[in-house]
């Protein structure tokens, strides 16, 4: 079960955005501003995701700042995270240590037990969103990225067996072993790249419209990043 980000965390990511400059919307989109919200069906988003050849030159994880603790509440973005996903609450110690609790991983249909096999999985891995556009990016826009708790999306507790599983895959050559999951991962991929503005190659293309045929065109509901 998923759970709401506080409110708080959209007012970050806004704090943390509000420096930058304003970007052109892409070739063929209209006009669209950071904190605007858009709903439409998961096929119309793909097709307003502008279409670029991938460029890993100069990427660093470190480009990436996170786990950062942005409301200043002694708990960092990871372990906000795991807080707002837990099935079964953990217990909460000094310095926001995480003891007991329970989570439920949605890529390879588990539960686990305890905080330490669950990894917090960027949904568009860094190394992904570099490639398809975060490379332009200002610092502060990047941290927002890793950090992003406005959207239930972005940043997803799972097991970290399946995680470093997908490691810096997109779909085209990774989905969730839980065949169940996949019109959910694709279409939050989807999602995800909306919010932020960023591109897909053509591989990624094809391999989200393909697994989009055997889903629903379900509507979805995105608040622009940038």
């Amino acid at each position: 079960m998923r759970f709401a980000r506080t409110a708080a965390a959209a007012a970050t990511l806004a704090a943390l955005l509000l420096p930058a400059s304003a970007h052109a919307a892409p070739a063929g989109a209209a006009m669209r501003d950071p904190g605007q919200t858009i709903t439409e069906p998961v096929r119309d988003a793909l097709a307003q995701l502008p279409i670029v050849d991938e460029d890993r030159t100069g990427y660093q994880r470190e480009a990436f700042k996170h786990w950062v603790d942005a409301d200043k509440d002694g708990c960092n973005t990871r372990a906000e995270v795991l807080k707002a996903e837990a099935v079964i609450a953990p217990e909460q110690g000094p310095r926001c240590a995480l003891s007991g609790g329970e989570w439920y991983s949605p890529y390879d249909d588990r539960y686990i037990q305890g905080p330490r096999g669950l990894d917090i999985d960027h949904l568009v891995p860094l190394a992904e969103a570099w490639d398809s556009g975060a490379s332009a990016w200002s610092a502060a826009e990047r941290e927002a990225y890793a950090n992003d708790l406005g959207d239930d999306r972005a940043l997803i507790a799972v097991s970290a067996a399946s995680n470093r599983s997908k490691a810096d895959q997109d779909p085209t050559t990774w989905l969730p072993p839980a065949e169940g999951y996949r019109c959910q991962y694709v279409t939050d991929w989807i999602a995800d790249k909306l919010r932020w503005s960023l591109s897909i190659d053509p591989s990624e293309e094809a391999a989200l419209a393909e697994n989009l045929s055997r889903c629903p065109n379900a509507p979805i509901t995105v608040t622009l990043a940038r």
